[in-house]
């Protein structure tokens, strides 16, 4: 195999592919990626054997066709430190022999494993098919992942659910999360093909990769799935996941349906509020106290060592007509769900021991439950 390609091209291949790689592998082989190099063209895998990403490069000048392996950080770091504008040719003479990489005066040579010992996550077969808005699937998946739990012994909820529901307007493809203290639920019109798909728990390493490729293109991304595997294409990569294989618990039971106690309060001012009178504690869980009277909220934090720390926001900034409450939250957490939303928070409370719901005054399609702590 040799070929030669512009250090651009091949640093952005490489910046995607090389993030899949696990950074500890007792298995060496998925340290590598695989080049493969044909027809004018140039594909990388690499796989941690739960998902793949697969990236076909045009641009390449083929002078051999082949294929090989080589370490993946490796010939990342050396792409990136190479100087802007460079011309890379990377040469391997087959079997054992190192691959040969050099770029004008500079050259190296890197040890390869066998291209048989490289593992294929073939997709099988995936049945159901559509197409999402690069735009409207980054909104789904920025909005709920942060409620992903980490608790690996609940691996069911180590993942985003999405699924097709029917809401008042229609059909709709859903994407969900929680870690039991928060949930966070957005909705999109369900798109054409999507009706009759599975209910699948995406990967939390899947989404944040799917995240990273959805950035970088305005185009539809093709969704390809199985109850077992699921493919997204994103122009010249396809990324490929096993599913969590677990039944999500059923969320629309924790949604609260008859809060009626409603605040509105603008969301830089409430957050800046919560930061502030956070800062007091050292706490992981920093609880935060509101405490609510008409169009008056009163944010209070303590902490043992450093005393209090309280601020007020009246009337302009806060609308509340209800019995006056009492109610704590973690900051945290607090602020994960401001982060999400444009320009004024709703909450609905019932009381203030009871999950609190909140959505984005102006984004019906996406909404969120907190759930309340003692202060």
């Amino acid at each position: 195999m040799k070929f030669s390609v512009e250090r651009a091209i091949l640093l952005k291949a490489l910046g995607h592919v090389q993030s899949v790689v696990e950074r500890r592998n007792t298995i060496p082989i998925l340290s590598n990626i695989l080049l493969d190099a044909r027809g004018g063209a140039l594909k990388l895998t690499a796989t941690d054997m739960e998902i793949a990403i697969v990236e076909e490069v045009a641009g390449v000048q083929v002078a051999r066709e082949g294929r090989t392996t080589a370490p993946a950080a490796t010939l990342y770091e050396i792409v990136r430190k190479l100087p802007d504008g460079a011309v890379i040719e990377l040469d391997h003479k087959g079997g054992d022999a190192p691959l040969a990489l050099r770029a004008g005066r500079f050259s190296t040579s890197l040890s390869v494993l066998p291209v048989e010992d490289f593992p294929s996550m073939t997709e099988g077969t995936l049945p159901h098919s559509f197409r999402l808005e690069a735009k409207k699937l980054r909104g789904m998946l920025g909005r709920t992942r942060f409620a992903i739990s980490t608790e690996e012994t609940r691996y069911y909820l180590n993942g985003i659910y999405m699924h097709v529901a029917e809401a008042a307007q229609g059909k709709v493809l859903r994407a969900a999360a929680t870690d039991g203290h928060r949930l966070a639920r957005v909705e999109e019109e369900a798109p054409q093909g999507a009706a009759g798909m599975p209910g699948v728990i995406i990967p939390r390493k899947t989404v944040n990769e799917l995240c990273k490729l959805a950035e970088e293109t305005q185009d539809e991304i093709e969704f390809r799935l199985s109850d077992t595997k699921i493919a997204f294409r994103i122009g010249p990569v396809t990324l490929t996941s096993k599913l969590i294989d677990g039944t999500f618990p059923d969320y629309e039971r924790v949604i609260p349906k008859a809060n009626d106690k409603v605040l509105t309060v603008e969301k830089d001012a409430f957050s800046a509020a919560v930061g502030r009178v956070a800062a007091i504690s050292t706490e992981r869980s920093r609880p935060v106290k509101l405490s609510l009277d008409r169009n008056h909220l009163l944010l209070t934090a303590a902490s043992p060592e450093a005393g209090q720390a309280q601020e007020e926001l009246d009337e302009g900034v806060v609308t509340y007509g209800s019995s006056p409450l009492e109610i704590g939250f973690q900051a945290r957490y607090l602020n994960d769900i401001t982060e999400q939303v444009s320009k004024q928070l709703e909450f609905r409370f019932s009381d203030g021991s009871a999950p609190t719901l909140v959505a984005d005054a102006e984004d019906p399609g996406a909404l969120y439950v907190l759930m309340p702590m003692r202060v």
